[in-house]
């Protein structure tokens, strides 16, 4: 199979693995998780050469910013899905192992903490949010999940595979 297609199933399943997981902490313990809107905010004003904000939540509404995130948050999850791929080579979704996928998992959390939230206006690892621990812990769990979803979807291509 190609790796662009296979990067793009697994990256759709383990971003989808990672959305229920989010979907399940909203409903049982009132956790949220990111607004992606909020990335779409943020992607939007690149036009406007803007890439960083003092704070992203008081920046201007861009048209389209829900769908504009939810459409990056699943690509981001294909590009590092095809981070494995590329690190671990193709091979790896014959006989998916669980340590790629956590690395690459835990891996990816160094985005929002370096790239994301400083933009954001967050500081880095969330340094200016009112509680960073909290934050910081959330995106690493957020990011394990991802990881294993990366793992479960790999597993599950492979079963189709054979």
């Amino acid at each position: 199979m190609n790796v662009l297609i296979d990067a793009v199933l697994l990256g759709i399943g383990a971003t989808i693995f990672m959305d229920v997981y989010a979907l399940i902490i909203k409903r049982l313990w009132n956790i949220p998780s990111l607004d992606y809107r909020i990335l779409g905010r943020w992607i939007g004003h690149f036009k406007k050469g803007t890439f960083s904000h003092s704070n992203i939540i008081q920046a201007p509404p861009i048209q389209g910013e829900k769908v504009l995130g939810w459409m990056a948050h699943y690509s981001i999850g294909i590009v590092f899905a095809f981070a494995l791929l590329f690190i671990w080579g193709e091979d790896w979704l014959m006989h998916p192992t669980a340590f790629p996928a956590i690395f690459i998992g835990l891996a990816t959390t160094l985005a929002p903490w370096f790239m994301m939230q400083p933009a954001f206006g967050f500081g880095i690892a969330a340094s200016k949010l009112p509680n960073p621990t909290v934050a910081r812990l959330r995106s690493l769990q957020t990011h394990l999940i991802y990881g294993i979803g990366l793992y479960l979807a790999g597993l599950l291509i492979s079963i189709l595979l054979k």
